[in-house]
C-alpha cells in the first residue's frame, strides 16, 4: 500500500510500498529500491526513497530485555527514545547519549550515530551499542558486534540505514542519581567570551551547549547562553510528561521566524537569563528536549520547510571559523532562529561514517527562501570545508556531491558494504550522483 512520508525539514515523497519489517527479506517488491523509515526526524532526504518502498520500522518497537543491575537493554529498532526513557528511568538508568528530540527511533539513533550535549564525555550513541541484529537481502540475518571481521558494525553505526535493516540492538545505559538536571546558565556577551568558557564547562559538567543570538552585531556579536548541567544527585526517577503539549495546528503561509519577531525573540531570550551565572533544577524534558513540548514546531518555518546546516570544525580553527559562518549568515540577510554551538570531545565513534569529531559544531536553521537560501548554504559549506570541517548529512537536503565526499572521505567503504536493495534519495544525489532532487 502506497503512502506519503516526510522528513522533518519539509520534504515529502509518495512511496510505492510501505512494508512491515518482517516482510523486508520475504517480499521481492523491495528488491532494488527500499529504505528503513523510522519516525521521520531526519531533516533532509537521508530518510526518504522516492523511487521505491519504505520499511516502516515503527511497527516493531518492543523492549525485549532490560537488566536493571547492569543497565543493558535490548529492544527492537522501532522503539522511540521517549519510550526507552519511560521504561528505564524509574529504575535509575538513562540513555548515555540523547539528541535534541526524544522522538527518534533506536534504529535511527544508530543509523545516524546521534550525538548529544555530552559528547566530550560519552561520545556518540554508537559508542554504547554492544550488538546489532541486521537483516540483509544478500546475506540474510546476522548479529554484528564491535570489532567483527566483517566490518559491518563499523559501517552500520552512522551508515544512514544503508547496510541492512536493523531489527534490534543492545545498548548500555548510564546510571543516574535522579532524572532531573541541575542546570547552570552563564550569560556571555560576545562570541570570544564563549570560547573562553567552553573547555572549562566541559571539564566540570556532564552536559554543555550554547545558544547564540545569530543576528547580534558589534560588541554583542555572538552573544548568548552557555547552558551546562548534571543529573541531580538526589531526587526521584519519575518521568513526568506534559499533559497537554502545545501544537502548531497548521503551516502559516509566511514564516514568522524572521525580521522583527526574530530580533524581539532573541532580545527577550537573552535577557531571560540573569547576567553572570545562575543555577536551578529542571526536569529532563525541559533540559534535553525544549522543542518537543511544541508539537509540529517545524510548521512555523512556512510552506517551503526549513534548511538546517550543521558543521563541525577542528578545534584550532573553531573561533575564527564560527565567526566567519555567523558573519556569512548576516551578510546574506538570513537569521537563524535556533543557533546552537557545542564542543565535541576526543571520544571516537566506532562508525567510520560518524559526523562528530573533535572540535566545535555549529547548527543554524533557516526558512527556505529558495535561491538566496541555497546560495547562503553553499557559502557555509565552502567556509566549513576550507577549515577542514564537515557538514552533517542527516541535517541536509541540498549539499553537493563534492561537499559530501570531502566531509566523509571514507564514503566508498560504505558504498562497498551497502545492501544492494537499500538506497536513499540522499545517497543517490551525493555518493552516486544520480541527479539532485533540489529543494521543495
Amino acid at each position: 500500500m502506497s503512502a506519503c512520508i516526510e522528513s522533518w525539514g519539509g520534504l515529502s515523497v509518495e512511496t510505492s510500498e510501505l512494508l512491515k519489517p518482517e516482510a523486508f527479506l520475504a517480499d521481492d517488491r523491495a528488491r532494488g529500491s527500499a529504505l528503513p523509515y523510522g519516525n521521520g526526524r531526519s531533516y533532509g532526504d537521508s530518510c526518504l526513497n522516492a523511487s521505491g518502498t519504505a520499511i516502516a520500522t515503527r511497527k516493531a518497537g518492543k523492549i525485549i530485555s532490560f537488566d536493571e543491575t547492569t543497565g543493558l537493554l535490548q529492544a527492537e529498532a522501532g522503539l522511540l527514545l521517549s519510550e526507552l526513557i519511560d521504561a528505564v528511568a524509574p529504575a535509575g538508568w538513562f540513555p548515555a547519549v540523547l539528541p535534541g528530540t526524544q522522538f527518534v527511533t533506536l534504529g535511527g539513533a544508530i543509523a545516524n550515530d546521534i550525538h548529544g550535549k555530552n559528547h566530550h564525555r560519552r561520545g556518540t550513541f554508537g559508542c554504547h551499542v554492544t550488538e546489532i541484529h541486521l537483516d540483509r537481502t544478500d546475506r540474510g540475518s546476522s548479529v554484528i558486534r564491535p570489532g567483527d571481521e566483517t566490518g559491518l558494525f563499523e559501517a552500520t553505526v552512522g551508515g544512514l540505514g544503508l547496510t541492512g535493516l536493523i531489527r534490534r540492538a543492545s545498548v548500555h545505559l548510564m546510571r543516574i542519581g535522579a532524572s532531573s538536571i541541575r542546570q547552570e546558565t552563564t550569560r556571555f556577551n560576545d562570541l570570544e567570551e564563549y570560547f573562553g568558557l567552553a573547555r572549562d564547562a566541559d571539564e566540570r559538567h556532564e552536559y554543555a551547549v550554547a545558544w547564540l543570538d545569530s543576528i547580534s552585531k558589534g560588541k554583542r556579536f555572538g552573544r548568548g547562553h552557555l547552558i551546562a548541567g548534571d543529573h541531580a544527585s538526589e531526587g526521584g526517577h519519575q518521568v513526568a510528561r506534559s499533559a497537554s503539549p502545545l501544537k502548531v495546528p497548521f503551516t502559516p503561509p509566511v514564516t514568522p521566524l524572521q525580521g522583527p519577531f526574530l530580533r524581539l525573540f532573541n532580545e527577550a531570550y537573552f535577557r531571560g537569563a540573569p547576567a553572570g551565572v545562575s543555577t536551578k533544577t529542571v526536569g529532563f524534558e525541559k533540559f534535553f528536549f525544549p522543542l518537543d513540548r511544541i508539537g509540529r514546531w517545524n510548521r512555523l518555518y512556512g510552506p517551503r520547510g526549513l534548511h538546517q546546516h550543521q558543521s563541525v570544525i577542528p578545534e584550532a580553527a573553531g573561533f575564527e571559523t564560527v565567526k566567519k559562518l555567523l558573519e556569512c549568515t548576516q551578510a546574506n540577510r538570513h537569521g537563524s532562529f535556533l543557533t546552537v554551538l557545542k564542543r565535541f570531545g576526543q571520544v571516537q565513534s566506532p562508525g567510520f561514517m560518524s559526523f562528530p569529531r573533535a572540535g566545535y559544531t555549529l547548527t543554524l536553521d533557516f526558512p527556505d527562501k529558495g535561491g538566496p537560501t541555497l546560495r547562503l548554504l553553499e557559502q557555509l559549506d565552502e567556509i566549513t570545508l576550507a577549515a577542514g570541517g564537515a557538514v552533517n548529512p542527516y541535517k541536509d537536503r541540498r549539499m553537493s556531491a563534492a561537499t559530501f565526499k570531502a566531509s566523509f572521505p571514507e564514503w566508498q567503504k560504505l558504498e562497498a558494504m551497502r545492501d544492494p536493495a537499500l538506497l536513499s534519495d540522499f545517497w543517490r544525489r551525493t555518493a552516486l550522483c544520480e541527479g539532485d532532487r533540489g529543494a521543495k
